[in-house]
């Protein structure tokens, strides 16, 4: 019996995916829930598990194709089958499948031992292999009356968002996706001049080429860009393209937490089962300010500005193959225990690709802590369509002037980038005059 791997639908709003990788090949056994393959969308990296127990029979969609959610990636011939077919004489007439190694070009394919295998001389009867179910054209209809229903039926809601964002109209746009969707692709490409408008002026205005990355002989090592590092790189652009950035940057004397944290944290690993490390203390003092500044914690919607009460607190973790932001829902919700648990639980799942769709998007305010590797302070991208971002320094003990003296005080610096359209200096550097009060006089009785 044939089980088709079929694209999932990660989340409501997503409506593509791309194969990343394919952890098994062509005539790989399987055990059900094993994973077989990994995937990426706009909100999540995952490993698809296998649908039943046999044998990997056919790779349809090769290493780096998107494809629309329920195309079939795969086949897998069940445990019964397999025994049969081991049993009796081969099939032919079937063409080798193609490979994740033969599709991306590796100089070894993936695929040749499937090659060898079909070529052995067969007794039995040749059939035609199974036409591929994306050869069918897509089914005409009438096109949708409103340019709402236009937009809605050629674009995905994350090509909607940047649009309404950037005040374009989709339907002017040409599509080069399935159906002639217009994918993130197009829309960066319009915004750059290369699209629909391709006016003279827009033409005179487009940025010169760069410059040759590398000359004929030189010793280098070319690889292309994962899906997720061209995803970020998009989502970077957009935000910039989008939002007016400006930084201002605070120090902070985290000699009060430091202390908290000697003095609890034997007895909060073992209550809790996680470490207490600065970071909880900088969650649970940016949930305050947030309440006390709700511009912070909104969102730019055409001409109005959507206030959100829940804080959906992003906070970026550094992946050896990207960086992902996992969301800890309703914040304001949560105590320190129960901030430092979730962020140790999001972090670990996003490094083994084990966090859900819902728990990569909805943020409303993003952390990002660059200090775990010893910077000082950064200038951090705004995560659209939220407003602003808190940039976390390295926090080390260092020489302070405090009551006319010099004193070791265990200090850091935070960095917030906030968008200027709707928020002013004024507001932003008194959301962090806050947070500081709060993490330098910190109540021990909240940890």
């Amino acid at each position: 019996m044939k089980v088709e791997v079929i694209m999932p639908q990660m989340g409501e709003s997503i409506q593509e995916g791309t194969v990343v990788k394919w952890l098994k090949k062509p005539g790989d056994k399987v055990k059900r829930d094993e994973p077989i393959l990994e995937i990426s969308t706009d909100k999540v990296d995952a490993e698809i598990p296998s649908p039943a127990a046999g044998v990997l029979s056919e790779i349809k969609i090769g290493e780096g194709k998107t494809v629309e959610i329920k195309t079939v990636l795969g086949t897998i011939d069940t445990e019964g089958q397999v025994t049969a077919a081991a049993s009796g004489p081969a099939e032919a007439g079937s063409p080798a499948p193609a490979s994740p190694a033969s599709v991306s070009g590796g100089a070894i394919s993936a695929g040749d031992d499937a090659a060898k295998r079909a070529a052995k001389p067969v007794a039995a009867p040749s059939r035609s292999p199974e036409p591929a179910r994306t050869a069918a054209p897509a089914p005409t209809r009438p096109s949708p009356g409103t340019l709402e229903e236009r937009i809605r039926t050629r674009s995905s809601p994350l090509v909607r968002r940047m649009a309404k964002e950037a005040n374009v109209d989709i339907a002017t746009i040409t599509g080069s996706g399935i159906s002639g969707r217009v994918t993130k692709h197009d829309f960066l490409s319009y915004l750059q001049g290369s699209g629909a408008r391709g006016s003279a002026a827009s033409a005179a205005a487009a940025p010169a080429a760069p410059a040759i990355a590398f000359k004929p002989g030189e010793r280098v090592m070319v690889e292309p860009l994962s899906v997720m590092r061209r995803r970020i790189s998009e989502h970077m652009v957009a935000s910039k393209r989008t939002s007016a950035h400006v930084h201002s940057f605070f120090e902070v004397d985290y000699s009060v937490v430091e202390r908290i944290r000697k003095e609890k944290k034997e007895a909060f690993l073992e209550r809790h089962g996680v470490k207490l490390t600065y970071l909880p203390f900088i969650l649970q003092a940016t949930v305050e300010a947030l309440k006390a500044f709700p511009a912070m914690n909104a969102s730019v919607d055409g001409e109005n500005l959507v206030y959100k009460k829940d804080i959906n607190l992003g906070v970026a973790v550094a992946l050896d193959w990207g960086l992902i932001v996992p969301v800890i829902k309703n914040a304001e919700e949560r105590n320190l225990a129960g901030l430092a648990k979730a962020t140790v639980d999001l972090a670990e799942r996003a490094r083994v690709k084990k966090l859900l769709p819902d728990e990569v998007q909805g943020g409303t305010f993003t952390i990002t802590n660059p200090g775990i590797f010893g910077s000082l302070f950064g200038t951090p991208i705004i995560n659209q369509p939220q407003l602003a971002i808190l940039g976390v320094g390295t926090i080390e003990k260092r020489l302070k002037v405090q009551d006319e003296a010099i004193a070791i005080r265990t200090m850091g610096y935070l960095s917030i980038g906030f968008d200027h359209r709707i928020i002013d200096g004024a507001v932003a550097d008194q959301f962090m005059s806050h947070l500081k009060k709060t993490l330098e006089n910190f109540d021990p009785r909240l940890a």
